[in-house]
C-alpha cells in the first residue's frame, strides 16, 4: 500500500480530537505530532519510503531529504502556497511532482496583514503592555495628547508584489479609505481596474510614497533583502511596515536599525529573516508588532489547505493528475 508522510499535525475538518491524522482512500498515513517540530535528522528518518510527501513550508527538500525518501517517491505536497523550500528543478530532474495550496491561504493572510497594519498603526501592543502593567490604573489615560497613533483613510497602501494576497489586502484597504499603489514585475490590470484602481509604481517610488508598506512578494534569488537598508530609509517617518510573505525579503538587521532610530513609524511581522530565531534588536522594540508565522491559520482555511494537500497526495498515489502541480 502507498505510504503518505505528513511532516507535522494538520487540521482535519470534522476531527473529534484535532490530532487525527486525515484517512486517504488507498494509501497508508502516518503523521508526525505537532510539537515539537521533527529535527533534520527525524525528518529524514520519518519520510523514509514515503509514495508521497506531505510537506512543511519549513522543510528542507533537497537532495539529502529525496535520498532519505527513496526512489519510490512520487510527489511532494507542500502545506503552503510557497514553494521556496523546495529544490524544484531537482524534484523535476528525479520526476517527483511538487504541488502547494493556493488559495487557501489568502484570505487568513491578508487578514493578518491587516491585524498587524492596525496594530501598529494604534500602538496596540504597546497598549495591552500597558495595561497588564497595571500602569493605566495608577496612571489613567493621557487624553488628549497620549497614545497617538497613525490614521488610514486617505493614505496610500504600496503592495509589493500583486498576487492573490497582495490583491486581497489591496481590497480591504479601500473599506478603510486608502488610495492603493502597488510594485510587480509586470503589470497587473486587475490591480488597476475598479474596484481597486489602482496604480503601478517603481518599488523606490512607492516606499516614498506609502503610509503602508504590505509585502507579498515570493521569496526568489531576486527578492532576498528586496528591502534592504537603502529603501527602508526610503520610506516616510510616519511610515508602517508589514510582512507576511517571506522573511529573508527583508534585511531584518537594517530594519532594527531603523526602527530604533525612528526612521519609520512601526513594523508588523509574521515572519523572520532566521526563522524560528528573531534578531535579539527586534525583542527590544516598542515599535514593532510581531507573531509566529500563523498568516493562514484560521481554522476554516487551515483545514482547507489539508483538504486541498490530501487531495493532491491522493491523485499522485493514484496516478491521477494532481490539481494543483507546481509548473517550472
Amino acid at each position: 500500500m502507498p505510504l503518505i508522510a505528513i511532516t507535522r499535525a494538520v487540521p482535519v475538518r470534522g476531527s473529534a480530537d484535532g490530532a487525527s491524522a486525515p484517512e486517504i482512500a488507498g494509501a497508508q498515513v502516518v503523521m508526525a505530532p505537532a510539537l515539537p517540530q521533527l529535527s533534520r535528522d527525524e525528518l529524514l528518518k520519518f519520510v523514509h519510503g514515503a509514495t508521497v510527501v506531505i510537506s512543511m513550508f519549513h522543510d528542507r527538500v533537497d537532495a539529502a531529504f529525496l535520498d532519505a525518501a527513496g526512489s519510490q517517491l512520487r510527489g511532494i505536497c507542500n502545506f503552503a502556497v510557497g514553494t521556496d523550500n523546495i529544490d524544484l528543478n531537482l524534484c523535476k530532474s528525479r520526476g517527483v511532482i511538487v504541488t502547494n495550496t493556493p488559495d487557501a491561504v489568502t484570505e487568513g493572510t491578508a487578514n493578518m496583514a491587516w491585524a498587524l497594519i492596525l496594530a501598529a498603526a494604534r500602538r496596540l501592543c504597546e497598549g495591552d503592555r500597558f495595561v497588564r502593567s497595571e500602569q493605566f490604573e495608577t496612571q489613567g489615560n493621557i487624553f488628549p495628547t497620549g497614545w497617538l497613533g497613525q490614521h488610514l483613510t486617505g493614505q496610500t497602501l504600496l503592495i509589493v508584489g500583486a498576487g492573490r494576497i497582495g490583491k486581497a489586502v489591496a481590497l480591504r484597504g479601500l473599506a478603510f479609505g486608502m488610495r492603493v499603489v502597488y510594485a510587480a514585475r509586470t503589470r497587473h490590470l486587475d490591480f488597476e481596474q475598479a474596484p481597486i484602481a489602482g496604480r503601478r509604481v517603481e518599488l523606490d517610488d512607492g516606499l516614498g510614497l506609502a503610509d503602508v508598506v504590505s509585502i507579498h512578494t515570493p521569496l526568489t534569488p531576486e527578492t532576498r533583502k528586496l528591502i534592504d537598508a537603502r529603501r527602508l530609509r526610503l520610506m516616510k517617518p510616519t511610515a508602517i511596515l508589514v510582512n507576511t510573505s517571506r522573511g529573508p525579503v527583508v534585511d531584518e538587521a537594517a530594519l532594527v536599525e531603523v526602527l530604533a532610530a525612528k526612521q519609520i513609524w512601526a513594523a508588523g511581522l509574521d515572519v523572520f529573516e532566521h526563522e524560528p530565531r528573531v534578531h535579539p534588536g527586534l525583542l527590544k522594540l516598542d515599535n514593532v508588532v510581531m507573531s509566529p508565522h500563523i498568516g493562514s491559520g484560521e481554522r476554516y482555511w487551515r483545514e482547507e489547505m489539508t483538504r486541498m494537500a490530501c487531495e493532491n497526495a491522493s491523485a499522485l498515489v493514484g496516478g491521477r493528475a494532481a490539481p494543483n502541480e507546481v509548473k517550472g
